[in-house]
């Protein structure tokens, strides 16, 4: 980086949570930049963007950036300025990542294609196993670590419950993809046109990491309901309460070795109905216990009905929040 002096120009260029302080001439050209950059981060040129206000300073076109300065693409002395961009090694993992995905996806439709005879069908079918599905997953490539995004949609889709869940109800989604916090920050998920995509919030609001997985998975299930059902209605609430139950019952019937569908309560969603149910099935002969467990179950049907509301209004489908 070059030295300060009273014509330099002097901003800030954060990536990752990693501040990055310079001092340029104003007739510096934007490769000289984007090459200072690279070294600084491993990001290579052509997948950065340098956003301020929404703008991508650097411009749309590659070719102009050798000589294009910091003065005409609208650098000025203070500017705080965010980047997003890969680096090589992601890359790498990615690639990695969609060959191996690649492989599988081939490997599932020779099995399918594959004539077999069988005595006794006991599960579901390879052929319905690929209709009633998540047909592709796509991570937003301008975000950071695409990489890890594609990996937390991958287990998504190979989730045993939600693909219990889709089989069942014959649930099927053209993409599932990814929504950027900055780009909709009042939005957790969005299903477009009943399944053609739905689009989940995975990361965190800084793009330091992923949200918690159980938490994404809540979201899916939500938005998988509107496939059936567009308005937050009685209906849509239903179905989305079911949705949330037969996950649980499958993980528990899992857990313990059953047959059943069933697992632990923490993924599950239970409509005001359930929860009143659930009180009463803790209810005991001691009034001491009777009384704290009834407490405790109040405030959890307070938090849950709570919960269930942010999100709905977190929820892009059939609002005008797009």
């Amino acid at each position: 980086m070059s030295s300060a002096d009273n014509t330099s120009l002097s901003f800030t260029i954060s990536h990752r949570g990693t501040l990055h302080p310079f001092s340029l001439l104003p007739e510096t050209t934007i490769s000289v930049l984007q090459t200072q950059l690279e070294e600084l981060t491993q990001v290579p040129a052509h997948l950065q963007k340098l956003l301020h206000k929404g703008k991508n300073l650097l411009g749309s076109d590659p070719n102009a950036r050798t000589l294009t300065t910091l003065v005409q693409a609208g650098f000025k002395n203070g500017l705080k300025i965010q980047m997003t961009g890969s680096t090589t090694q992601e890359l790498t993992s990615m690639q990695s990542k969609e060959n191996e995905e690649l492989k599988r996806q081939r490997i599932l439709k020779e099995r399918a294609l594959k004539p077999q005879t069988k005595l006794r069908s006991t599960g579901t079918s390879d052929s319905t196993a690929l209709k009633y599905r998540f047909h592709r997953l796509t991570p937003l490539e301008h975000l950071p670590n695409p990489a890890g995004a594609l990996s937390l949609l991958t287990k998504l889709s190979e989730d045993p419950a939600i693909q219990h869940i889709m089989q069942k109800h014959q649930f099927s989604v053209g993409v599932l993809t990814e929504l950027a916090p900055h780009e909709h920050p009042e939005l957790l998920g969005l299903n477009e046109n009943a399944g053609q995509s739905i689009k989940l919030r995975l990361r965190t609001d800084r793009y330091d990491g992923f949200r918690i997985y159980r938490e994404v998975r809540r979201v899916l299930c939500h938005e998988l309901t509107h496939n059936i059902w567009g308005d937050h209605d009685n209906n849509f609430k239903e179905l989305n309460s079911k949705l949330n139950r037969e996950v649980a019952e499958f993980e528990r019937s899992v857990a313990e070795g059953t047959h059943y569908l069933s697992q632990p309560g923490d993924t599950y969603l239970p409509s005001s109905s359930d929860l009143e149910m659930e009180a009463q099935s803790y209810m005991f002969t001691d009034d001491s216990r009777d009384e704290m467990r009834s407490r405790i179950l109040q405030a959890t049907m307070a938090r849950l009905r709570k919960e269930e509301e942010d999100l709905e209004n977190s929820c892009g489908t059939g609002s005008s929040k797009i």
